[in-house]
């Protein structure tokens, strides 16, 4: 917890203790033995320090927050990048995933992992379908698109 604490992150650029207490922390070692940190420390600049780091906290929080949200849209590019599309359009044959809960025991391992084909009968609002089998019966509930895989006949 302590090494998390005192070390910068790369998403903020600041470490945790210093974005919650404005100070950056000793290390144990530091406190019961003599440093440099410590053989250099004066009151009165602490103080005016202190200070300045008070009226700097907000500015450093709100720099990290930027910096966050930066790192966050360049992650979220960096997976966009690789995620592939699904056109799937009304009247389209799709197989269905087989859940977990709606396989046969008795299958076991060999059992199908899809099945169908259905077709497409409308669409919802973007990757999410509702469906109908082939002699034209609605499937009870909508499905997400990660659960579907277009035929080919």
């Amino acid at each position: 917890m302590w090494s998390y604490n005192t070390t910068p992150q790369s998403t903020t650029g600041e470490t945790p203790f210093m974005l919650t207490y404005d100070y950056e922390a000793m290390v144990p070692v530091e406190v019961g033995s003599g440093s440099l940190h410590r053989a250099r420390y004066m009151e009165e600049d602490a103080e005016v320090n202190q200070r300045l780091h008070l009226d700097l906290l907000e500015e450093t929080r709100e720099n990290s927050q930027l910096r966050l949200a930066a790192y966050q849209q360049r992650a979220a590019r960096y997976y966009n990048k690789k995620v592939k599309g699904q056109l799937l359009k009304v009247g389209d044959l799709v197989l269905r995933k087989v859940m977990s809960n709606m396989k046969n025991s008795q299958h076991g391992v060999f059992g199908a992992n899809w099945e169908g084909p259905y077709k497409i009968k409308a669409i919802l609002w973007k990757g999410t379908y509702h469906l109908e089998d082939m002699e034209g019966k609605l499937v009870p509930r909508a499905w997400n698109a990660e659960h579907l895989r277009k035929y080919y006949q």
